[in-house]
């Protein structure tokens, strides 16, 4: 995805997120933390700070949840620390961007 894709996605699950917590029967449901549909799974790891994280894929996909974990560690670790970065901006870290492929 390129990143108007990815705000829009972002811009997507942040309006549900908040709609599910107002409609939730359940009492302190602060969260959507899995999406499944027929040809894709939409996890999403929400950080301390409000960040959210997203990994979208294959159905039934095993683990999803540890790399959201890794991934936010890089973020700690890569992003946060940079100087440069803005935050609620992309993330155009190469650093970030070098080991988070690793990771993957």
């Amino acid at each position: 995805m390129d990143t108007n894709d990815s705000l829009r996605v972002a811009s997507l699950w942040h309006s549900m997120h908040a709609i599910s917590q107002q409609l939730s029967p359940n009492t302190g449901c602060s969260e959507i933390e899995l999406l499944e549909a027929d040809t894709f799974d939409l996890h999403c790891f929400q950080s301390i700070n409000g960040t959210k994280f997203f990994v979208v894929c294959e159905p039934g996909t095993q683990h999803m949840e540890a790399l959201l974990k890794v991934v936010y560690e890089l973020y700690t670790d890569y992003v946060l620390n940079n100087p440069f970065y803005e935050t609620k901006m992309p993330i155009r870290c190469e650093l970030f961007d070098i080991n988070l492929t690793h990771a993957v």
